[in-house]
């Protein structure tokens, strides 16, 4: 299970920043995360909530927001965007040639601190 290690070197960040600027406690660690990420949200907040206590943010809430996938066209020059961890195809066209706009994103976007 990869998500242990992600929610390691997530909350390793987060601590340094934090420490850096002297803020004592985090309160809510809000990230993006690509529907193409191969990362579970489900299994990447059950080992951040493992590995957070006796740290500065042992009482943060992790706020997951799923990014869909999105895509463009080299054919048609179409956006779509999928509900499905893969793309195989343009739904305007039917192109396998296509480039991945988002979805695919780890990203911290938001800390809250005291």
């Amino acid at each position: 299970m990869h998500e242990v290690s992600i929610a390691l070197s997530l909350l390793e960040r987060v601590i340094e920043e934090c420490q850096g600027k002297g803020y004592s406690r985090v309160n809510s660690i809000r990230v993006d995360i690509g529907r193409a990420s191969g990362i579970m949200p489900d299994a990447l907040s059950f080992s951040f909530n493992a590995i957070k206590t006796d740290t500065i943010a042992a009482d943060a809430e992790l706020i997951i927001n799923e990014v869909p996938l999105r895509a463009q066209c080299m054919d048609c020059q179409s956006e779509f965007a999928s509900e499905e961890t893969y793309i195989f195809m343009c739904p305007a066209c039917g192109s396998i040639t296509f480039s991945v706009i988002s979805g695919r994103e780890l990203d911290i976007t938001e800390i809250e601190v005291e």
